[in-house]
């Protein structure tokens, strides 16, 4: 395929579409969780009714880890977590131009222990969270699910923190996982686009530098994967068949890599036959009640 994805970021000028946010009466916008960075804020959404606490929808948007906001239109889909009687919270990061990674784990993860230490505050149940997040958002969303505890994730040696980054649940749809074998994948598969090598990429921008000059330590650091251990939560992971710009195998990779740990019995696949990227399937009423289906299960659970 010769069709090229803008160099890991969209074209000037150009901006998400946003979602419709103004129906929610109970709402905190642009909430800072951290001060190193503007873009270190978060948005909190309440039911109409009651006082809580709520069980918690924490959404990580996509991008490439480039572009996105956490109030781009994804959000008309999971503010609907509202009508659950769930609390939903969409978390804005600093994006590979002003900071490379780990910075967007680092600001996810800060963004989780900010919202435990201020769950009374806002009216969030602290044991009932759950990450979810699509393409690079789907990376990061799969990041809180591994539940590592304070000072085990790269770049925070010797940080001391106040409350543990932990969520009951996790799920990560059409998110890219091993950087390393994507191209590969694409080419295997015939639909996706095998760019991710190029230096201009979602992926090598993220790293710093081109993926085929990555260290394999540092691409193994970009992956969810490598972090799966006994405090992992339940993940949910759906991805399209169809996927032009982060191959499904990259999905089943990261699948077969959990129950490779042992932890089959904490992740759930769904394929979603012949969607693309983003596809409009994820977002409709049956694919949300199937994502609530298995949080509310995953809630229940001791």
């Amino acid at each position: 395929m010769n069709e090229k994805r803008p160099q890991g970021a969209p074209p000037p000028g150009w901006a998400p579409p946003m979602a419709d946010i103004g129906w929610g009466k109970r709402k905190y916008l642009d909430v800072p969780y951290a001060k190193a960075s503007p873009n270190q804020r978060l948005d909190i959404y309440l039911p109409e009714k009651g006082q809580g606490p709520f069980p918690t929808l924490i959404h990580v948007h996509g991008g490439g880890f480039a572009f996105g906001d956490k109030r781009d239109d994804h959000m008309n889909a999971y503010l609907k977590a509202l009508c659950w009687g769930w609390a939903a919270v969409s978390v804005e990061y600093r994006l590979s131009g002003e900071a490379i990674f780990p910075a967007a784990v680092l600001d996810c993860r800060e963004a989780v222990r900010f919202l435990r230490n201020n769950a009374a505050r806002y009216k969030l149940d602290p044991e009932r969270f759950a990450a979810i997040g699509g393409s690079a958002g789907g990376n990061l969303a799969a990041m809180l699910g591994m539940n590592l505890p304070n000072g085990a994730f790269p770049g925070e040696d010797g940080a001391e923190f106040a409350g543990e980054p932990f969520v009951k649940a996790a799920v990560a749809q059409f998110g890219p996982m091993d950087f390393r074998t994507m191209d590969a994948q694409a080419r295997r598969n015939g639909v996706s686009l095998a760019d991710h090598d190029e230096p201009f990429s979602p992926e090598s921008r993220y790293l710093g530098c081109p993926i085929p000059d990555a260290p394999e330590a540092l691409c193994a650091a970009a992956n969810p994967a490598t972090y799966a251990g006994p405090a992992m939560c339940p993940v949910y992971v759906q991805h399209g068949t169809r996927d032009r710009l982060v191959p499904f195998e990259q999905s089943v990779e990261f699948v077969q890599a959990l129950r490779d740990k042992g932890l089959g019995e904490r992740v759930s696949f769904d394929p979603i036959p012949g969607a693309d990227h983003e596809d409009k399937l994820f977002f409709t009423d049956e694919n949300l009640d199937k994502v609530r289906a298995f949080l509310e299960r995953v809630m229940k659970e001791v």
